[in-house]
């Protein structure tokens, strides 16, 4: 079989790589897989794919794909049916649909997910009966490009720190300094290097300001919400679904909570959640799903 190597170094750096830091520096907490998945794996590589006569890319990734049609049009979908559907995998602890909620219907039509009825230990179990090393290989953790630096130590490399100060929003008070609001995220404990009593947790940021703010007292409330806002949408089918109530993921491997979706144009939507939620940072995605079916998402703003 010939082995082909396709080169998209400059478009991951583009749409990957200087998306994440771009977002940083907006205060937001950016997640660069699934920008990698639409851009780039379902993306220029798709169109290379097809490009050179294949029929099918097949990935690695724990998720299931419904086709709604045949190669060939014989079982063409209706005409608001579209060509294939995005199914969470069979092994829900390892789903990955929230990471491919951005890959359009087109491009799932002509993608195999090998893995997405087959639970990870057995996969594990089939890798060592033919003797893979990755059999034994830990489940990769982090963004894969950043490898074994942390977060800051990456930003540093593209961007300037700037110090500022961290504020106690209860009592207007400075409680220490940081070198930088980009590298801090709501709801974080641990690196704000503030001793003594009972924990801080990182409830907002003003990035014009230089700022991060911080609770001890009501940290608990002020990190929970009702509702959260959705900009720059994407769904599978390529139109937003009617507003529903419908199953919401705030993070990978987060529980899968109730919500009311409200689209309010393509693009953008309001989620409702039916009991109170966790705040979700700005730039982080949330992605809905209609019972198995992973329906799309959008970036919380």
């Amino acid at each position: 079989i010939d082995f082909l190597v396709y080169d998209f170094q400059e478009e991951y750096k583009r749409d990957v790589v200087d998306y994440l830091v771009a977002e940083y520096q907006a205060g937001r907490t950016p997640n660069p897989d699934i920008m990698c998945n639409q851009q780039v794996k379902f993306g220029a590589f798709m169109d290379a794919a097809r490009a050179d006569r294949f029929d099918y890319v097949a990935t690695g990734h724990y998720a299931r794909v419904r086709h709604n049609a045949s190669q060939d049009g014989a079982h063409a979908p209706g005409q608001d049916e579209a060509p294939a559907q995005l199914l969470r995998a069979a092994d829900e602890h390892k789903d990955q649909t929230y990471f491919l909620y951005r890959v359009g219907a087109e491009a799932l039509a002509r993608t195999l997910f090998p893995l997405g009825d087959i639970p990870k230990q057995q996969v594990r179990a089939l890798a060592a009966e033919r003797g893979l090393p990755a059999a034994d290989k830990p489940d990769s953790q982090g963004i894969c490009f950043i490898g074994e630096a942390s977060i800051q130590d990456f930003l540093r490399q593209y961007v300037q720190p700037r110090p500022g100060s961290i504020v106690d929003v209860d009592t207007d008070q400075v409680v220490g300094g940081h070198e930088g609001a980009l590298f801090y995220t709501l709801g974080q404990r641990k690196g704000l290097g503030l001793g003594g009593g009972s924990p801080y947790y990182v409830v907002g940021k003003d990035m014009d300001a230089n700022i991060v703010f911080v609770s001890r007292t009501d940290a608990s409330a002020r990190l929970q919400c009702t509702e959260t806002q959705l900009e720059n949408c994407a769904w599978v089918a390529g139109r937003a679904p009617s507003a529903a109530t419908y199953l919401v993921r705030t993070r990978h491997t987060g529980e899968l909570v109730r919500a009311h979706v409200q689209p309010t144009c393509e693009d953008k939507a309001t989620v409702t959640f039916e009991a109170e939620h966790e705040r979700v940072a700005a730039g982080q995605s949330v992605v809905v799903y209609d019972e198995a079916v992973c329906l799309g998402g959008g970036i919380a703003c």
